[in-house]
């Protein structure tokens, strides 16, 4: 029997009643397919904030380091300030874990959800690929004269070889194993941003040419990509990007799915500790109602699966949230599901069982 050791972080707000549900699906999952599955829970968030004054206290990040992957609730607290838990914790254990990948599938389930017109399944299904380590949210920049009628702020966009590099081969070879339409589209702004999207665009072509000749290699403007995602989304295989760029689009490909209900993500450091998500907020309005919609948190559990390499039981996961999706659910939202939170988790687990 396989076992593993997963950090649980319910985190703030619904964040731990859809963690919750995640785990009842990932437990069952673990039954069938014949894991054993032990989760570790930490309390980090705005609760533990507001009481100590720490974020991550001494030693969470290397105590973190021991498990292969994180399950994470959600992060955000009405009473403490925007910013503090998200660059305390969120980004904090992307650096100091080096997850320098974050992949987004973007798979539309069910027609119904879709916002576009005329387009079903088929045509949404793609991934995309962002840097997580660099760009504008290293934090690199500061102040002159703050506070006067002369300040100037900088926000200052870190790119190098190897973080491109390393982002854009894990892209390559996620597009090939994926081995669809084999696109990779390179998503950027090489007409204005010329020195950071100079380096993207020739390493993205050198190493393409070279290493992954069997890759069909595309570009976009990140402004082009949007319109496209809402226009075409089918023209999209796997879309590779940067820290920012890929924040954006990811929003965007969310929607295209069906809504923050049922997006999710991984932070990934293929070598190492990888942490897993709903890509929606906490939602405090409806913490404690039992009606969030957890089959983001759940589809996040079946990412953490693939990832640990357990692909028959994660194939299992995602078609019991397929089936859920098309035949259960009345809608994606809060409160209009049909069923409770708890309810919901109960319909997956009972068809992953």
């Amino acid at each position: 029997m396989k076992r593993y050791d997963i950090a649980l972080i319910g985190g703030d707000g619904t964040g731990p009643e859809v963690a919750r549900e995640a785990v009842k699906v990932l437990e069952a999952a673990a039954r069938r397919f014949g894991l054993k599955l032990t989760f570790v829970p930490f309390d980090f968030g705005g609760d533990r904030y507001l009481r100590t004054g720490e974020v991550l206290p001494d030693g969470a990040v290397d105590e973190l380091r021991k498990f292969p992957a994180i399950l994470l609730g959600a992060i955000g607290h009405p009473d403490v300030k925007p910013g503090i838990l998200e660059k305390g914790i969120l980004l904090r254990l992307r650096f100091e874990l080096e997850q320098y990948i974050n992949l987004r599938p973007v798979r539309l389930y069910d027609a119904r959800f879709c916002p576009l017109k005329g387009k079903t399944p088929a045509d949404v299904d793609f991934v995309v690929v962002r840097e997580n380590n660099e760009g504008l949210y290293t934090g690199a920049g500061g102040f002159l004269f703050k506070g006067t009628p002369h300040e100037v702020a900088v926000q200052e966009s870190v790119n190098t070889r190897r973080g491109v590099e390393r982002c854009l081969r894990f892209a390559f070879e996620f597009t090939r194993r994926r081995n669809r339409r084999k696109k990779l589209t390179l998503c950027g702004k090489t007409n204005v941003l010329t020195y950071a999207w100079d380096l993207w665009e020739r390493t993205f072509h050198a190493i393409g040419a070279t290493d992954y000749p069997d890759i069909e290699r595309d570009y976009a403007h990140v402004d082009a990509t949007t319109m496209w995602f809402v226009k075409n989304p089918e023209w999209f295989d796997v879309v590779v990007t940067d820290n920012m760029f890929g924040d954006i689009i990811t929003d965007l490909g969310a929607m295209v799915q069906g809504g923050m209900g049922i997006a999710a993500g991984g932070n990934l450091n293929p070598e190492g500790t990888s942490m897993f998500e709903p890509i929606g907020g906490s939602a405090p309005k409806y913490t404690g109602k039992n009606v969030i919609n957890p089959l983001a948190a759940i589809c996040a559990g079946q990412m953490l699966l693939d990832f640990l390499g357990e692909k028959p039981a994660a194939e299992a996961i995602e078609r019991a949230v397929i089936s859920v999706v098309r035949e259960k659910i009345a809608d994606l939202a809060a409160g209009k599901m049909g069923y409770s939170t708890t309810q919901v988790g109960d319909l997956v687990a009972s068809l992953v069982a």
